[in-house]
């Protein structure tokens, strides 16, 4: 933060006040967008909704920290928007999770009056520290997050830096003020130990220890094994201050059930409070010190957060935010979201760039920087270890992000991939497992959902030339992952057509980087592994079918039947999932006719507003791809069609405007090169398919230390909500006579013209 010091007065008012120049990309963005875990009326569903925070962080930074609203149940960010109170503000947060949530910790809340040791329930904020609020009250920006705490009258404000973050609290009148901290508060669980010590008249220390027992990450069974460390310095001396410690019996229960359970609440109001301590360790800890406030005044605390030590905490504090200066935090978070943004500008309404910034925020959250200021990470051997060369990153959703999130990446942030993919080889030597995960969380194998989908991340880098990683172990991990995670002799997995396709795809990711890296005759055997997809294909229905141990099929009934073999799917949703060799999959269909019959069918059979359905089902990831596929139909232009319709749908610009899941990324990357005009169908190949684009006009800045080019433009003349077909395409000046370009072109740098116009014209 030694930058602050040069900042002028003015510069930093242009920063923080975005009515005093024009407006920039980050002042489009509306955090709030996507953070409910519940409808317009109420109801939740977890299928249906964004499940975003609404808090502050920096580009991936590894502190997330935003309000809270509810601990246990299904509420993975730890907070909805539905949701009346506020529990408190913590430092670590997931966004957009479909599982039960994890992280949630250090949970800071101001009081006044009598000492709360509970958290209080949603319909009794009265029994304990949480406040009721209001959205009249409530402000989400980029930069800063407000709330006004109305059962205290205390404005509470917070802003982020990469790995600290400092808030600022303004009281009332009171006798009694306080700052309380729930060192033992996880979302999704508990923490099951926690140490708290005061280091001087100002600051304390220690840690929080996750593990499986307590719950957290898919309620233990993502395998969740953390220690969280702080180093938190107050801006008032601490006088009165003490720990509260609750007295949990061996053997309770401390998964996320505990946080709704009457009884476990019990042992939490019940808890001791010892003033004057000065260490303490145990099972359920809070800290709190407390002081008079005159009406109006503020009092500030921030806090260092490492996975590796209090050192390190210590050392990430005063390497982020050294002083007390509230707006410079909020002003180096602007100027670090501005840097992270410029990367891509687009030209159209203003609705849409609200979506589509708010869309590249939330794409850059994760992977978040898992190793401290100095580089030092926790290594999946139990041992501390230092980065050289890149950041050791973390939270990779695979299933979810390599469809679009990491195709982005590869085009807009070529380093952050780069980061990435040395990242899962770290893991997979250091965890000795030598094979890469499906959903890492925190050096965890999750093992959620299907497939190698770090493969396939790891094969679209290495295709098209991002290769600032040891390939040798790259490629070497990638060929145990697909051996060990696979189909059987007979090229299909027993009771399972998503996983048989999934290992299809990713063994042919395989052979493509063992072709380009020259080793052919080994490439081939994938190759024909990757072909096994049609093993699962059944005549009989006409449609693909899981197979069973025997070998025989199993019982149809019929193809929109979700869970038939089926990973959140149905067969008709799953089947399409063969994009390493659409020809293929024609052929099986019974040729063009069918193919364009059977896609047709699978759109006009979509939810209006692109909801949770049995055909196209945008709120989830299986069948991402398929929009883009009438590319290869005789129809090509209805890629235009629904691509624009389901943007125009599937996505909003307030709490409700995302249809489904973030899913870490992936709702809003699909989002971002839809609205650009182009999207894979199958990343790991160098083929983007060319669609209608959102916007009149769209640059994209190229990193010179990988690519060639310095930008690359698509201008769409004549766009408009009527014209939304592409009625010619130029690439450089030259005209192209098809609907797809690849990375090269891209990254070579140009310019994509399009001619938009009312009606479908084949190209």
């Amino acid at each position: 933060m030694k930058i602050l010091r040069y900042i002028t007065v003015a510069a930093l008012a242009a920063l923080i006040l975005p009515t005093a120049r024009a407006r920039q990309a980050i002042d489009y963005v509306n955090p709030m967008i996507g953070a409910t875990t519940a409808d317009e009326s109420g109801r939740g569903d977890v299928n249906e909704l964004g499940k975003t925070f609404p808090g502050v962080c920096t580009p991936m930074g590894l502190v997330q920290l935003s309000p809270d609203t509810h601990t246990g149940g299904d509420v993975g960010p730890g907070y909805s928007y539905h949701h009346k109170s506020i529990e408190g503000f913590s430092f670590t947060h997931m966004s957009g999770i479909g599982w039960y949530g994890d992280l949630g910790n250090f949970l800071v809340m101001p009081t006044v009056g009598p000492l709360h040791t509970f958290k209080g329930l949603d319909d009794d904020s009265d029994g304990g520290y949480r406040s009721r609020y209001s959205h009249d009250r409530e402000d989400a920006k980029i930069d800063c997050y407000t709330v006004m705490l109305d059962d205290y009258g205390i404005k509470a404000e917070l802003a982020a830096a990469p790995r600290s973050g400092i808030l600022r609290f303004t009281y009332p009148q009171a006798d009694t003020s306080r700052i309380q901290i729930d060192l033992a508060r996880r979302i999704g669980g508990t923490s099951v130990m926690q140490r708290v010590e005061v280091k001087d008249s100002c600051t304390i220390s220690g840690w929080m220890r996750c593990t499986p027992e307590g719950g957290g990450w898919g309620n233990g069974a993502g395998n969740a094994d953390y220690t969280v460390y702080f180093y938190c310095v107050f801006s008032r001396p601490l006088k009165d201050f003490g720990v509260w410690s609750a007295d949990i019996p061996d053997g309770t229960n401390r998964h996320n059930e505990s946080n709704d359970d009457p009884a476990y609440h019990e042992l939490i109001k019940n808890a001791r409070v010892e003033r004057g301590v000065t260490a303490k360790e145990g099972k359920h800890l809070g800290f709190f010190t407390e002081f008079p406030t005159s009406k109006g005044e503020q009092v500030m605390m921030k806090t260092g957060i490492s996975f590796v030590s209090e050192e390190g905490a210590r050392r990430n504090l005063e390497s982020d935010i050294p002083g007390w200066d509230f707006a410079g935090v909020r002003a180096n978070a602007r100027r670090l979201w501005a840097d992270a943004m410029k990367k891509v500008k687009v030209e159209g309404s203003e609705r849409d760039k609200r979506i589509f910034y708010t869309s590249l925020y939330h794409t850059l959250i994760d992977p978040r920087c898992f190793s401290d200021a100095d580089g030092s990470y926790p290594g999946a051997d139990g041992k501390i270890h230092k980065a050289d060369g890149f950041v050791y990153r973390t939270v990779f959703s695979g299933w979810d992000v390599f469809r679009s999130q990491f195709p982005l990446q590869t085009i807009i942030n070529p380093r952050l991939v780069s980061d990435e993919v040395n990242s899962l080889i770290q893991l997979a030597s250091l965890s000795g497992r030598k094979y890469y995960p499906r959903w890492e969380f925190l050096n965890s194998y999750s093992g959620c959902m299907v497939g190698n989908p770090a493969v396939s991340v790891v094969a679209d880098a290495y295709n098209k030339g991002i290769r600032t990683f040891d390939t040798d172990s790259a490629i070497a991990f990638a060929v145990n992952s697909v051996r060990r995670f696979a189909n059987n002799a007979d090229g299909y997995v027993p009771g399972s057509l998503s996983e048989t396709l999934e290992y299809c795809y990713t063994d042919w990711c395989v052979a493509a980087m063992l072709h380009k890296a020259g080793r052919h005759s080994e490439a081939e055997h994938f190759d024909r592994r990757a072909q096994a997809y049609r093993s699962v294909w059944c005549d009989s229905v006409g449609w693909f079918r899981a197979r069973m141990a025997d070998g025989s099929r199993m019982p149809w009934r019929g193809r929109n039947t979700h869970w038939q073999g089926c990973v959140e799917s149905n067969n008709f949703q799953q089947g399409w999932f063969v994009p390493h060799d659409i020809d293929g999959l024609k052929e099986l269909m019974g040729g063009q006719a069918a193919y364009d019959r059977e896609l047709k069918a699978f759109f006009d059979g979509a939810d209006e507003r692109f909801r949770w359905s049995d055909y196209y089902n945008h709120p989830n990831e299986p069948d991402h791809q398929v929009p883009f596929m009438f590319n290869y139909s005789s129809t090509p232009w209805l890629t235009q069609y629904w691509t624009r319709r389901i943007c125009e749908r599937a996505y909003g610009d307030d709490v409700y405007g995302l249809c489904g899941n973030e899913d870490v990324g992936q709702m809003s990357a699909w989002y971002i090169l839809a609205a650009m005009g182009i999207h894979p169908v199958c990343p790991g190949s160098d083929r983007y398919e060319i669609t209608s684009p959102v916007f009149d006009r769209v640059e994209i800045e190229l990193d010179p230390d990988y690519y060639t080019g310095k930008k690359f433009t698509v201008t769409a003349r004549n766009n408009s909500p009527e014209n939304i077909y592409i009625r010619s395409i130029k690439l450089n000046g030259k005209p192209l006579d098809r609907l797809y370009i690849t990375h090269g072109e891209i990254t070579a740098g140009g310019h994509l013209e399009l001619e938009m116009g009312p009606n479908p014209v084949k190209l």
